[in-house]
């Protein structure tokens, strides 16, 4: 058990050693849950702002230093209970520091990301992403670097898509087909979402104004969705999902099912999501003729030949520790991509763009993400990409925005790590 190998791990002194980039919401929780957790703690922390970070461990108890060095003299040896916590604003030394066996990558940020994983496995780092939005842009690349480097890159546990994961192997290891995959959506949706329309509600919940509006606008579901259809080789039954509405979980069999069936889906091996049942997450799974689906109906659930499997919850990064002991104790991944990823999320413009504007970030006021095949997102721009570059052919509000329309920023290093990730892909397929 997990526990209990973590357990032992404490008695023998030997925890393992966490480096956290990010300390906003994600990582805040992350690292109060951390503390209560025996075999394992957070060495050090970096952030934009250094006392935020600092911050986060006073909350949970401890008292840092600004300094990897000192924090190193403490913790790196034994990472013992008494060992003070480090904070800094380079994530990079952060990754290279020998004080810390894995990496919690917790920004949100594809550029922050990309640069954060690829320092961590050069410098032989386990790599848990709690930031989808980099690893849907150049997880492929990144899981083939981290495997040649002898280490785990993975997502997390506690997110949507790694819940998903979770069920789907249940289903898988029992024999049972699943058919279609997704999550619920508790934000109401509105596209034109801005950090200015949605500062009050972000000051109330304490939220980045930023990432509520990932939340609101759809960006953040279309992300989950595109992480969940890649590791399954899943796709959108639909541009942007149906996203029906429905409270009730156990009556999603009837909607995601084939439309000659009865239901909205025009082919199986799909993933979508919920307008209700949030927090939760699904899968759909066909259970064979017979005895099996005779059990499941005397189980309650349901005559078949659909059923759900319903988790009506996820714990966000109060879960990445159990990502954190797979990958140190185990070698094991939560979720990664499959080798060929299947499903891409573009940006699609939210006002009217104009030659010579640079685009802001995710969760901001010129665009909002939108899941595709990857087959039918050619020539349109990853969403991973679109922060800082350059428009040189206007969009339209409401267009997708082609990759012509716009010059990449300068020197991303995210969109270096998609060239190469798009040219390993080609030369695949000869």
């Amino acid at each position: 058990m997990l526990h209990a190998k973590l357990r032992e791990l404490e008695r023998a002194g030997t925890p393992i050693r966490v480096g956290l980039v990010g300390a906003g919401q994600m990582g805040r929780g992350f690292i109060a849950q951390v503390a209560n957790i025996p075999g394992m703690r957070v060495a050090g922390a970096a952030d934009i702002d250094p006392k935020r970070a600092a911050e986060a461990f006073k909350r949970a108890g401890q008292e840092p230093t600004y300094s990897l060095a000192k924090g190193s003299a403490k913790s790196s040896a034994n990472g013992s209970a008494d060992a003070s916590p480090a904070v800094t604003d380079d994530a990079g030394e952060l990754a290279r520091w020998e004080g810390v066996d894995v990496i919690v990558e917790a920004t949100g940020v594809p550029e922050v990301g990309a640069r954060v994983a690829v320092e961590a496995i050069e410098a032989q780092k386990h790599l848990v992403m709690l930031n989808v939005e980099t690893d849907i842009t150049v997880g492929v690349v990144l899981k083939q670097m981290a495997d040649r480097a002898g280490v785990v890159y993975t997502g997390s546990a506690g997110d949507e898509p790694g819940a998903i994961l979770e069920l789907c192997d249940f289903a898988n290891s029992l024999g049972f087909e699943v058919v279609a995959a997704g999550k619920g959506k508790n934000n109401p949706l509105n596209t034109q979402a801005t950090p200015d329309t949605l500062k009050d509600e972000a000051r109330k919940k304490a939220m980045n104004p930023k990432m509520l509006t990932s939340f609101v606008d759809g960006t953040k579901t279309m992300v989950e969705l595109c992480a969940t259809a890649n590791a399954l080789g899943f796709v959108p039954d639909t541009p942007g999902g149906h996203g029906p509405e429905e409270s009730d979980a156990n009556l999603l069999t009837e909607l995601f099912c084939l439309k000659e069936e009865g239901g909205i889906l025009s082919s199986y091996g799909t993933v979508d999501y919920v307008r209700g049942v949030a927090p939760g997450v699904f899968i759909i799974i066909r259970s064979a003729e017979g005895d099996v689906r005779e059990t499941m109906a005397y189980l309650g659930q349901g005559e078949g030949p659909n059923h759900v499997l319903y988790r009506p919850y996820h714990l966000t990064s109060l879960e990445t520790p159990i990502s954190v002991a797979r990958a140190a104790i185990y070698g094991q991944a939560t979720i990664t991509s499959l080798p060929e990823p299947s499903a891409e999320v573009t940006a699609v413009a939210k006002r009217d763009l104009k030659v010579g504007e640079r685009l802001g970030p995710i969760g901001g006021f010129d665009y909002y993400g939108f899941v595709r095949s990857k087959e039918s997102a050619r020539g349109l721009l990853p969403v991973g990409l679109a922060s800082g570059a350059c428009v040189v052919r206007e969009v339209r509000k409401g267009q997708e925005i082609e990759r012509r329309a716009v010059e990449l920023a300068e020197g991303s290093f995210v969109a270096e790590l998609r060239e190469r990730q798009d040219a390993a892909l080609a030369a695949a397929h000869g």
